[in-house]
């Protein structure tokens, strides 16, 4: 999938501003992830769950890193993401599904840290951004 020169320039915009703050807010996004969707704790037996905890902030800002950093390869993301998906994939066996769901939470971060910059452009852009991310990493699923 292609993104237009608008969805990118929203994109770098939106994950500029993301990328000073990804431990606070992929925390925020594993907390609302967790609370909404209890079942996907799953996969987190070994972390501290807690509101605001290490683990929660460490890990958060792992996700929202690598999605800041794929957007710098938006010409390649399968070739970019294909190791982290076939880590979800072959070794983690993360439930597809989920990634929608956290999907939905970082987009609700975004829209409370972000509110003048999370418009409706840029709110498409990102979530179509997610979508394609989620795609590639359920694509070796099948």
């Amino acid at each position: 999938m292609t993104f237009s020169d608008a969805e990118k320039a929203a994109l770098v915009g939106i994950l500029g501003k993301l990328s000073k703050n990804v431990n606070v807010c992929g925390g925020e996004a594993l907390e609302r992830l967790f609370l909404g969707f209890p079942q996907t704790k799953t996969y987190f037996s070994h972390f501290d769950l807690s509101s605001g905890s290490n683990d929660m902030r460490t890990h958060g800002g792992k996700v929202l890193g690598v999605l800041t950093e794929a957007a710098k390869h938006l010409d390649n993301l399968e070739g970019y993401l294909s190791q982290l998906s076939d880590l979800h994939a072959y070794n983690l066996r993360v439930d597809p599904g989920n990634f929608k769901l956290l999907s939905h939470c970082i987009q609700v971060v975004l829209a409370c840290h972000f509110p003048a910059e999370f418009d409706a452009c840029t709110h498409a852009a990102f979530d179509k951004y997610l979508a394609v991310v989620s795609a590639i990493l359920t694509s070796k699923y099948r």
